[in-house]
């Protein structure tokens, strides 16, 4: 593999890293359903994929006239956790992908997720991954703004050091992609399946350079770019 013509790669986690969605959403949908919203988890997914549940709390207010407080959000949290700590497993070789980006690297990668930092450095340590993001870790939950605006992206990038304009940023999501597209970052989607939502078409709408369907391809796609850096 020729060497990765970026200062870094910044990896979402969700979707990119590990298959949390359907297992985070068959308990949003479950609790959902205990206040009266009933959803499959196909629907959840369509609503909620790539969003922290905290920004969504006038939409389910809207759909069940039930407040959202912090004890029904740490609830949830809690039911996922135990569900992710049970049934999560990794993308399809998306550990080796990681691993192999790594070393080409010298380390400067980075997981810039929407998510809660308890969340996400449980899965990477379930995966066998924390190793590979330790110190370099980056919640959305922790900026100012969550995707798709840029700020978790920005805040790997100047923690690494590297201008967000020579980083390449891996996600699933067209909430995910926008925001990369908006820190200046050439976006790499990967599209195992086409969700419609954050399909390759949807994913290309929002500025994603390559969509690719398998996690093992992304050291030579990353390697083969040939981006315009200045």
């Amino acid at each position: 593999m020729n060497s990765i013509p970026f200062d870094a790669v910044l990896f979402d986690c969700d979707g990119v890293l590990v298959d949390s969605e359907p297992i985070t959403n068959r308990v949003l949908a479950e609790m959902l359903g205990e206040l009266g919203w009933t959803l499959s988890v196909e629907e959840s997914m369509r609503l909620f994929v790539g969003k922290a549940v905290k920004d969504e709390v006038a939409l389910i207010e809207s759909k069940t006239g039930f407040a959202i407080t912090d004890d029904w959000l740490n609830g949830f949290r809690g039911r996922r956790n135990e569900a992710l700590e049970r049934d999560l497993l990794a993308i399809p070789n998306a550990v080796q992908a990681v691993r192999t980006v790594h070393a080409a690297l010298c380390g400067r990668i980075a997981c810039a997720s929407g998510a809660d930092r308890h969340k996400v450095e449980l899965q990477l340590d379930k995966i066998g991954l924390l190793d590979c993001f330790a110190g370099r870790i980056f919640s959305g939950h922790e900026t100012p703004r969550s995707k798709p605006a840029p700020d978790v992206y920005l805040a790997a990038a100047a923690a690494l050091g590297v201008d967000p304009a020579r980083c390449a940023v891996v996600e699933d999501t067209v909430t995910g992609a926008t925001a990369g597209v908006a820190a200046g970052a050439t976006v790499f989607g990967y599209s195992p399946t086409d969700l419609g939502h954050s399909g390759p078409d949807a994913l290309r709408a929002v500025g994603v350079v390559q969509v690719f369907t398998d996690m093992a391809q992304l050291p030579a796609l990353l390697a083969d770019w040939r981006p315009v850096l200045v």
